[in-house]
């Protein structure tokens, strides 16, 4: 009989909507490979809807939820979630396991109530590290609220069967906090059957605007986290410079009316808005695009973040720019890919982009190596076949990096 697992993710998204589909395939990875999988999550819809998607039996919750939310409302909404949830699994079918993913952190409430209550294991995996990050942001003050999320994020990984994390930075904070756990690294993928290395259409050229030699362009959300000032910074420095660069922002967020304005204010002319888009669209982006910049607020929780539109640009062979240090850093320079700019220094950016401008050789050979590594390291039927063995007990972990491996007849 099939392994039956209840994935519970508040944002699950599928690649028609765009956004962080991890959790799709992950979940139609596990479908593939003979499980049987029902999803919990939310819609802004005011009824439950249940449908099938890729073999996936998704259960749509009445939570409304945005990305311009202030921080009340946000809370209030993982709450309900919260609650919603725990009355609408009592009417399904009893699962062998759950998968519980986060953020936010209010989801791991779910966990430790099934397992309590229903006798249901629970896997638990961190996608971002709470309450340490909205708390470094400064979102969270009150210390009261603070030291009960923090004694809650170690009851979730002490009762949690499994931990998974998506990057070292997240394995070594989540064993400071429960050394006696387990946790297994798998990490965002390259989805490297939809992404290609490719000439740029000329079609698409001509429809975003991308005629420069050289365009750089941002993928993702536009919040506070994301602090896309940095970027302004540089394209403001690339302008006075008369570099032959453009630069593209591709996203949404609460930032992003703030970022426009400034945009305009600054006359930087050499910046572009396209707004949010799905897989394919992101695909159409990226074909024009030599270069990505993968940007966050310098704070040094968001060093451990596994950001999705990073393994996009690996996959589609494009030079990955980081402002992060910390393993995406690491990653960039190891297998130079990519390379790593000090965001308090848009001038320490433009040296080094120099480089690849002036070098297209130097810029291909970086391009190649995004892709190699994205099929050698990060391909998303690796990250499946580490799930489905932390899923089976037939995974262990590396001593020496405490990657996931594949245990062997």
């Amino acid at each position: 009989m099939a392994q039956r697992i209840l994935y519970i993710h508040q944002y699950f998204k599928t690649p028609q909507e765009g956004g962080a589909i991890r959790s799709y395939y992950l979940s139609k990875g596990l479908v593939e490979n003979g499980f049987e999988v029902e999803m919990v999550t939310s819609h802004n819809e005011p009824m439950v809807r249940t449908k099938e998607v890729d073999g996936i039996k998704v259960h749509y919750l009445p939570v409304a939820y945005n990305n311009e939310m202030g921080a009340v409302k946000r809370i209030l909404a993982f709450l309900k979630f919260v609650r919603v949830s725990k009355r609408y699994i009592k009417k399904l079918q009893k699962p062998d396991l759950a998968y519980v993913t986060s953020t936010p952190l209010t989801v791991g409430l779910i966990g430790l109530w099934l397992k309590k209550k229903l006798s249901i294991p629970f896997i638990f995996e961190v996608r971002d590290l709470w309450p340490t990050a909205p708390i470094e942001m400064g979102v969270i003050k009150n210390r009261l609220l603070q030291q009960y999320l923090y004694r809650l994020e170690s009851r979730i990984y002490r009762e949690a069967e499994k931990v998974v994390a998506l990057s070292p930075g997240m394995r070594d904070w989540i064993k400071k906090v429960a050394p006696e756990k387990d946790v297994y690294m798998i990490p965002n993928m390259a989805d490297c059957q939809f992404f290609k290395k490719e000439m740029k259409d000329p079609k698409l050229i001509d429809f975003y605007h991308a005629e420069e030699p050289l365009v750089i362009t941002y993928m993702g959300s536009i919040g506070a986290t994301n602090h896309l000032d940095y970027l302004l910074e540089i394209a403001e420095q690339a302008l006075n410079r008369k570099l032959n660069v453009s630069f593209k922002v591709v996203g949404k967020g609460s930032q992003l009316r703030n970022i426009k304005l400034n945009s305009f204010l600054k006359k930087l002319t050499n910046i572009e808005f396209i707004g949010y888009q799905n897989k394919e669209g992101v695909r159409r982006i990226l074909n024009v695009t030599d270069a990505t910049y993968v940007s966050f607020a310098n704070v040094s929780v968001l060093a451990t973040n596994s950001p999705n539109k990073l393994f996009d640009s690996l996959a589609a062979g494009k030079l990955t720019i980081v402002n992060s240090t910390g393993w995406t850093k690491d990653l960039v320079e190891r297998y130079k890919c990519g390379f790593y700019a000090d965001p308090e220094n848009p001038i320490e950016f433009i040296e080094k982009l120099s480089l690849f401008l002036k070098d297209r050789n130097l810029l291909e050979a970086h391009k190649n190596n995004a892709r190699s590594i994205a099929e050698k390291l990060y391909s998303r039927r690796l990250q499946v076949d580490k799930l489905v063995k932390v899923l089976n007990n037939e995974a262990q972990i590396k001593a020496e990096d405490n990657e996931v491996y594949i245990l062997t007849a």
